[in-house]
């Protein structure tokens, strides 16, 4: 998608669709040398660095316990000293999420150290437990709470301390262990300790250390079934300040395997299933046939949605949106719940659901005409990483019959059939049980082109006009389908209505208009089955100065980002194919209407042809005083093969050239050479 959205629509948008993925982190490792402290000209930089900073977390002290039967207790221990007004508001209020169904947070210390002089301990009235403000209306979800603490007249130089005791029992995933940690590097803390304390009777728990945060001192204590193995990191703010780009946290236990948790979480979103690990031979051949249930409400429910449906695509079409818009989505993060679902009747008949209960009526609603269907996550892609289940960011569903398959996404509601935010790399994690029966690995990690059920397409039509005294008023009308089509559709559904004028205004923004838009209107986002619409009006005082002789300017349409070719550095050699993205059509126009008297001298338009995508423009005068541009830019393949990376650059430049061209304009008496009319252009 990079090869638009850094100009038709702005980085920004992605963002909101959370399309970050975790980098590589390379020779995770159980065993690391001793801790090794910086130079000392570390700390003091480090020191003038803290002092700007709004509070400094002077101790940060973090130990996790785990019991044998997967039960858990985390005690933080954090002291702040507070520099400034910011720092006093940013912990003026302490948040925990957690989920009461299996886990509960206390607070055995909470104080405020005056500078002047004197403690305080916050009083329990300052304390709060209520409901995720996501959950507010769904009683189903109530047990995923957030605990806060009020603090009163903490002010600058004061010293906030406090404990928070988090206790996890029964965890729907026990007793798989898990956990993962990394350090701060900002600065923001002094002094950073973190302990972790296993059984040793759990050998399936696995450490994984970065060779950047190799553990202080490792122990065992006591014998038998008491026996532990305990961890230590101690570190401070002249040891951790280097930068990284690394997202694989610094620490990691984890008693799963990747395989084991695509069937572990597959078992989770199937209501009724046993684990497959405490049965024999037999009895788990039997198991992996089970089928979602299937109860006469369902069943019923299924029939009314396809009664017009004569093909599977409609089947899977009419189940689709009615899931996707009828069941509203609880915006939680995936695993909020544990992966705990709910009965897809009990889901039907409340009309929510998060995404994991969005997959689960989906599936039975599928399987009651005889369609199949499979949850993928998405938003981590690092099967060299530890397995952990929280780190995915997005539920997708695999949906179809033995010929075709779509890639769905009802969790957002608004995405058109068979369009999804397209994960990093294109690799989701599938969960299936079936793995549990093979003897191979890897096959839970897939690489992914969805298949678009119409013609992706991106038009955008600019009708402009300059006043005698420079302004530039605009009304811009964008059409589209396709993956950008729903980035555009997500942040509308999302953005209430008294916001939209800013949503276009950075738009505005991205496409190079630098004035104030005045109104804008948008399509349905719920309408999927049509193509997205947005129209804006924007005005620019001063957009020219007319007495410049001649004046200058772009034609006033988006500019087209190409994806750049992956390359070693200094090389300029392709490592690997050109990702274009999905086949897209682009199309362009300008109508600029001009002052009366204004001549106009239009660039010669360029016309490019390859196998992998085709560009043309054209640029002329209409009458005595309008112009146009049309760019047409036509993606025809998914990629380019890195042998062919010269001929791709030379594309790219080809296009880019013809964008950086400039009409020129004389208004007046001046004499000018005869305006260029619908110019044949150059062939390269």
């Amino acid at each position: 998608m990079t090869r638009l959205l850094s100009v038709l629509f702005p980085r920004w948008i992605g963002r909101l669709i959370l399309l970050g993925a975790f980098g590589v982190l390379p020779g995770l490792c159980q065993e690391s040398a001793p801790l090794t402290a910086k130079p000392a000209q570390k700390s003091a930089e480090a020191s003038d660095k803290n002092a700007e900073l709004p509070a400094q977390i002077e101790l940060l002290e973090t130990r996790v316990r785990f019991e044998a039967n997967g039960d858990s207790r985390k005690e933080v221990h954090t002291r702040v000293h507070i520099n400034n007004e910011l720092g006093a508001r940013q912990f003026a209020r302490l948040a925990f999420d957690f989920n009461r169904s299996f886990q509960q947070i206390e607070f055995p210390l909470l104080r405020v150290t005056h500078s002047g002089g004197g403690t305080a301990d916050i009083l329990p009235s300052a304390i709060s437990d209520q409901p995720n403000a996501a959950v507010v209306n769904a009683p189903a979800y109530q047990d995923v709470r957030v605990k806060s603490v009020r603090i009163l007249g903490l002010a600058p130089t004061d010293t906030l301390e406090y404990l928070v005791v988090t206790t996890t029992s029964h965890h729907p995933l026990a007793p798989n262990i898990w956990l993962s940690h990394s350090f701060d590097r900002s600065g923001v803390v002094a002094d950073e300790a973190f302990d972790v304390d296993l059984p040793a009777s759990r050998l399936d728990v696995v450490a994984h250390v970065s060779p950047r945060s190799p553990w202080t001192s490792k122990g065992t204590a006591g014998e038998g079934d008491s026996a532990r193995v305990t961890y230590h990191w101690q570190r401070t703010v002249s040891s951790h300040t280097e930068a990284t780009e690394n997202s694989e946290p610094d620490v990691a236990f984890s008693s799963f395997g990747w395989e084991y948790l695509s069937t572990k979480l597959a078992e989770k979103l199937l209501p009724g299933a046993v684990g497959l690990e405490n049965l024999t031979f037999e009895a788990a051949q039997k198991e992996l046939l089970r089928k979602p249930e299937v109860s006469v409400g369902i069943q019923a429910k299924a029939w009314e949605l396809i009664k017009r449906a004569n093909t599977d695509e409609e089947k899977l079409r009419a189940i689709y949106e009615f899931v996707s818009q009828k069941i509203a989505t609880v915006d939680l993060s995936i695993g909020s719940t544990g992966f705990s679902v709910r009965p897809a009747s009990e889901i039907l008949s409340s009309g929510y659901a998060t995404p994991e209960d969005k997959f689960v009526v989906f599936s039975a609603l599928a399987q009651a005409v005889k369609l199949r269907a499979r949850a993928a996550l998405s938003g981590y892609c690092n099967r060299n990483g530890v397995p952990l289940p929280f780190v995915f960011t997005h539920l997708l569903i695999s949906a179809g019959n033995d010929k075709v398959t779509f890639w769905l996404d009802p969790s957002l509601e608004v995405a058109p059939f068979g369009v999804i935010v397209r994960p990093p790399k294109g690799c989701v994690f599938l969960l299936e049980r079936e793995f549990y029966a093979m003897n191979s690995t890897g096959h839970e990690w897939q690489t992914i082109s969805p298949h678009l059920p119409f013609p992706s397409f991106q038009h955008v039509q600019v009708n402009a006009s300059l006043t005698a005294e420079g302004s530039l008023e605009a009304k811009v009308h964008y059409s589209m389908r396709g993956e950008n089509e729903l980035l555009l559709r997500i942040t509308f559904h999302q953005s209430p209505r008294e916001k939209w004028r800013e949503v276009a205004q950075l738009l505005a923004l991205s496409d190079g208009f630098r004035g104030k838009v005045t109104s804008v209107t948008a399509s349905d986002p719920y309408a999927t089955k049509e193509p997205f619409s947005v129209e804006y009006e924007i005005t620019q005082p001063k957009f020219v100065d007319w007495s410049k002789k001649p004046v200058r300017i772009p034609a006033l349409l988006p500019l087209v980002g190409l994806p750049v070719p992956p390359s070693k550095a200094g090389s300029g050699a392709a490592t690997s194919a050109i990702d274009l993205g999905t086949p897209l059509d682009v199309e362009t126009h300008l109508t600029l209407h001009l002052p009366a008297g204004t001549i106009a001298r239009t660039p010669t338009g360029t016309s490019v042809e390859r196998d992998y995508a085709t560009f043309a423009s054209k640029y002329g005068v209409s009458g005595s005083s309008m112009v146009t541009a049309e760019r047409h830019l036509n993606f025809l393949r998914r990629e380019v093969s890195a042998d062919r990376v010269a001929d791709y650059n030379a594309f790219v430049r080809a296009v880019q050239s013809d964008e950086a061209q400039e009409f020129v304009l004389e208004r007046g008496s001046v004499a000018a050479e005869p305006a260029t009319l619908n110019n044949p252009g150059k062939k390269n």
